[in-house]
Parts: structure tokens; sequence; C-alpha cells
């Protein structure tokens, strides 16, 4: 019933009976572009989230799935097109979002009349919309609309395998229009005006389905790094979007995933607004790339294990440094757990209600901040006992944030050897003159765990931290 409602309720603004709603779409924030503008307010991105399954999986349960980031605060997610799907074998990953079986596959192409699809379901016609994709599209966006959550639409992926190649709709053995008949890493280059214009047809048609919704931005493609894509082609992409957004009363951001780990942006593509990364342990791409002033995201973590400190640390760490966007690519959602309770999960990354509300924790702290005033400031920082890892953000003489960890690698190989507790530590700041209001706190619970005034003459001051495990966070802030 609650679908059919929504259903009817979209027709009703399509035909006209009722007016659009007046919301702009998420944008770069006008005083400070390293962050976003929602709705009215500075905004932030952060989430721990599923594997990019909710739109192309009939099984997954979305509803419930966006219940449980906003209980937490939660206001982003990643969602896959439906171009690319998985296979339940790929990476390793349990009960794997992205690998429905050919009966809960949602495709945005309907499939033929005619039998030998790969999956064993008739073969795709790429000529033709599929209705119940459209449908399903619509309904996702309406709920993450309504919880405020930020949707990441990613139109294309890489053919990591062939067995991936294998199984997609744009490969010629698995549809009625002659296309695609080429090797996997040939898929994304203009080597093939076929399928080219597949692609651009299929992008231009997602552009109008969404045009009216304020809650998303585009991602060209995710990790186009691996699997032979060229940056030609991705241009091509940015421009297509660009030209079929050019009469429209809104104007929807693009993303470019640019590398994991960190790499230095050169050339910028003038249509691109946010800047994507992924495994950006340490977060040193944010400051190779803040010039640029566009946002920079990490838009997936994983592969480090399963504990929650690793993916706390790193959320910290990113969106100090002055990162605008996280996404922890959570693999307790799972679609027989859409609501992120799947424990037994034994795929490569982690995730947990613990780490989402430790996520929903810095969310809030940040949101305490007046962070569109604030710049990453680790100059201010003079030293710090004992050895900790540390990023600031700052506001000289108003506001600073600090945020203190145990060192921690990319990939640890025996973590309870780098954890400690019962840390005290003691950070010495470079501060104007002024009087100022520090607080601890702790990164777990999201409590004061100190809290003490200053009147400081201007120079270095030492603070003491309370006793804390592994992570701790430290906010100084003007007096009034």
């Amino acid at each position: 019933m609650r679908f059919l409602m929504r259903c009817v309720f979209f027709a009703l603004f399509v035909t006209g009976f009722l007016p659009l709603p007046a919301a702009d779409p998420i944008s770069l924030h006008p005083d400070n572009p390293h962050y976003f503008s929602f709705r009215g307010e500075p905004t932030i991105l952060i989430t721990s989230g599923e594997h990019y399954g909710a739109l192309l999986n009939r099984k997954f349960d979305y509803l419930r799935y966006f219940d449980e980031l906003a209980s937490h605060g939660l206001n982003h997610t990643r969602v896959f097109s439906g171009v690319y799907l998985e296979i339940p074998a790929s990476f390793g990953i349990t009960d794997n979002p992205l690998a429905p079986t050919a009966k809960e596959f949602v495709c945005p192409w309907v499939r033929s009349d005619f039998p030998g699809a790969s999956d064993g379901g008739n073969k795709f016609d790429l000529t033709r919309w599929n209705p119940a994709w459209k449908e399903r599209l619509v309904d996702l966006m309406q709920a993450a609309d309504e919880r405020g959550i930020v949707v990441e639409m990613t139109l294309f992926c890489p053919m990591y395998k062939d067995e991936l190649w294998n199984v997609n709709p744009m490969n010629a053995a698995n549809n009625i229009n002659g296309v695609g008949d080429c090797p996997r890493e040939e898929l994304y280059t203009l080597k093939h005006q076929g399928l080219t214009n597949v692609q651009i047809a299929f992008s231009e048609m997602i552009v109008n389905e969404l045009k009216d919704f304020d809650n998303f931005y585009y991602e060209i493609c995710n990790e186009p790094y691996f699997g032979g894509i060229t940056m030609q082609w991705q241009h091509k992409i940015a421009d297509v979007i660009a030209a079929a957004q050019q009469n429209a009363p809104k104007k929807h951001l693009i993303s470019m995933n640019i590398a994991n780990g960190r790499q230095k942006i050169e050339n910028p593509d003038p249509n691109v607004s946010i800047f994507n990364f992924h495994y950006c342990v340490p977060p040193t791409t944010v400051a190779m790339n803040f010039g640029l002033n566009k946002v920079i995201g990490e838009n997936e973590t994983g592969f480090r294990g399963n504990s929650d400190v690793l993916y706390r640390t790193e959320a910290w760490d990113f969106l100090l440094a002055g990162g605008g966007l996280f996404n922890n690519l959570d693999y307790s959602f799972t679609p027989s757990h859409p609501d992120g309770t799947r424990r037994d999960y034994s795929s490569p990354g982690g995730g947990s209600v613990e780490l989402r509300e430790q996520l929903g924790i810095l969310k809030e702290f940040l949101y305490q901040l007046p962070f569109i005033e604030m710049s990453p400031s680790a100059s201010v920082v003079a030293s710090v006992e004992p050895e900790l890892s540390v990023e600031a953000l700052g506001n000289p003489g108003e506001a600073y944030a600090f945020y203190l960890h145990v060192p921690l690698p990319s990939k640890p190989q025996d973590l309870s050897r780098l954890l400690r507790d019962n840390i005290e530590a003691n950070i010495t700041v470079d501060l104007p003159s002024g009087a100022y209001r520090a607080e601890w706190v702790d990164t777990k619970t999201g409590k004061v765990a100190k809290q003490q005034s200053i009147v400081h003459e201007g120079g270095k001051r030492t603070l003491t931290s309370p006793r804390f495990s592994n992570d701790v966070a430290l906010r100084i802030l003007k007096d009034e």
C-alpha cells in the first residue's frame, strides 16, 4: 500500500496535478565549497552503507535499511544504478546485495521474449526501459528523501573479471541488440559506438527520471582506474549529464571517483564538483587536492578487517582532515538483514550497529562546530605526547577540533598489539590570545569526558586529556 501511495503521489507530480517541490538540489556550500548545502543547511555526508544493491536487488528492503541509517542520524548512501551486477562468489562477500538472482535482478533494461541470457533468464533489450526498475527507482528515492538521506547514484562500474562481464546485460551474449561483442576492457572506452550509444541513452534517461529530486548527486563510475576505462569516456559521460541538465530547473552535482588511497588531481573536469577516493589511510589526499575548492570525499572503505576501531578512526581522520563526505562499506547489511544486524559475515571489511552509532557521534560532533568557517589546521598542533596520530580543523581564535588516536596502518597484521587502553595525552596547541572552552569528547559514547575554561595570553598551551582507549576528540571554542 505504501509503495502504491508513493507511485500515485509521484504520478500527480508528473501530470501537474500537484506542484513540484521547490527545494534546490544538494550543492556545494557557497561560503565553503569543501562542504555541501542541503535544504538550506551546511552539510557533511556521513554513513555506513550497504554494498550498493538496494535498487537493483528486489530482495533488499531499502525501507528497513534507510530507517536504520536515519536512526543514527546518518544522511548518505551509495546506490548502483543496475547497469552492473555481481555474482554470489564476487570478492568473498557474504550474501552480497549486488548479486541478485535472475528473478530478483531489477535491471534498467527490460528482458525480451528471447531466452539465452547467461543467468538463465531471457536476453535483454537495450532499447527498452524496464517499468519495474523505474518504479523502484522513484520509490527508493522518495523513501530516502523522507528520511533526509542523500543518494550517490553511481551510474557505471568496471568489469573487474570476465565472470562479471559474462553476466552483464551489455555483453552481446546477453542482449538482442548485437552490441557488446568485445573484451570487458573495451566496454567504457568510446571504441564501440553501439555501446557508447547505449551508455549515453541510459545517462540521459536517468537524468530525466531523477530531475525533480533534491537529495542526490551522480557519480560517473565506480573505480574507473580498473578495467580499462578511459578518461575520455568519463569526460564524455560528464558532458552528457551536464547537457541533459542544461535546461532543467535543477542542476545536480556530478562526482568522479579518482583513486584508491591518494592522487593529485590534474586538469579536473569542469563538470565535476565532488572528487571521491577509496581507502584513504592516511587521509593525505585531502590536503593534496584541497586547493580545488571542491568536496573531497571518501565514498568507500573496507578490506581492513572487521574491527569497528579501524573504520571509526578512518572516518574521524578523513573528516577532521577537511573531507566533506565519508561512507564505510558496511557488510552487516545484506538482503536477509537489511537493517544491518548480520553478525556472522565473513566479508573483507566491517560494519555493525555499534559502528553506525559511533559514526552518528562523529556527525553530531562536527555539526556542533561552525565547520563551514573552519579549514585544515595541522600547524596549530605543536606537539603530542605520547606518540599519536592527530588531525585538526580550525578557525583562528574562534573554533578548533582535534582528533587523536593510536597510529594504525592501512592493513594491520596484528591489530591487538597496536591498540592501547588508559592513555593520557598532552597536546600542545598554538592559539591566539582569548578566552576558550575546551571539551574532551569520548568517541564511543559522545559524552564530554572532561572540560575546562582557558584564559590564554597567546602562543602555546598544553592541555591534558582524560584517560581513554585508542582515540579521543577535543574541541576548543571561543568562550563568549
